[in-house]
């Protein structure tokens, strides 16, 4: 592990109305790991993802996908966004939501055939959906959408999958099966980048962490950097935080 790098962010500066949101953030990722964005909020984690993804324009930086610009790659990159960001009231049902995820690697042409739907109840049964897909995305309950888009994910078969914040609003078993999920798709050599807010998993969760505060403090195996001084250094305040030994 570490010897391919999945993300490489080069002097990355983002600002709102000239008010840096982020500043000058170097960042390397190294393929096959599980990682989590930690940082308070209005840390800048949530637009960290949306400017590697090119979804917000940087004032200054370079991102890289395993070498390549983020708009060469683009079909080897999963997007699991807030919850909140997605307008719930779109009449379309959970199975073709889940469809789309495969629409990336047909072009715009064609439509999906067999093999796409095949793919797509697949990854509906791997979340625990598949009895909900002709259930409209509105009638489900706010776990159950996550683990909808979550289905969409794995259905585009990426090789690096940003989410942010998975497990927002959504009850223990969710959390427990998407976190299963995530694990699982580490095991098979996938990147995994996860903005999270609950400190207390993290050492449970995941095995790379990067603290985040506008800037960035820290990168690393969690073994070695999930730690009294980088929480403290993250949050401004003399952090403690209770770690699983």
């Amino acid at each position: 592990m570490g010897e391919k790098i999945a993300v490489k962010v080069d002097d990355l500066t983002v600002a709102y109305n000239y008010k840096p949101v982020l500043w000058d953030i170097d960042l390397t990722v190294p393929e096959g790991v599980l990682m989590a964005i930690v940082g308070p909020n209005g840390a800048g984690k949530s637009t960290l993802i949306k400017a590697i993804l090119g979804i917000i324009k940087p004032i200054a930086g370079s991102i890289s996908i395993f070498g390549e610009p983020y708009a060469k790659q683009r079909k080897m990159v999963a997007y699991v966004p807030q919850k909140g960001s997605v307008d719930w009231d779109f009449p379309t049902t959970a199975f073709d939501v889940v469809l789309m995820g495969t629409y990336g690697s047909l072009g715009w042409i064609k439509r999906p055939g067999a093999k796409e739907k095949k793919i797509a109840l697949e990854s509906m049964e791997k979340v625990g959906m598949l009895s909900y897909r002709n259930r409209q995305i509105s009638q489900l309950s706010g776990g159950q959408q996550q683990r909808v888009f979550l289905a969409r994910a794995l259905a585009q078969d990426a090789s690096i999958y940003f989410m942010d914040e998975p497990f927002q609003g959504v009850d223990a078993t969710t959390e427990i099966a998407i976190i299963n999920i995530l694990k699982e798709l580490r095991k098979t050599g996938k990147t995994v980048i996860v903005v999270h807010h609950d400190l207390q998993t993290v050492p449970e969760y995941f095995d790379w962490v990067t603290f985040l505060n506008v800037k960035r403090i820290a990168t690393g195996p969690v073994k070695e950097i999930f730690n009294d001084d980088n929480l403290t250094k993250t949050y401004g305040i003399n952090y403690k935080v209770a770690v699983n030994k």
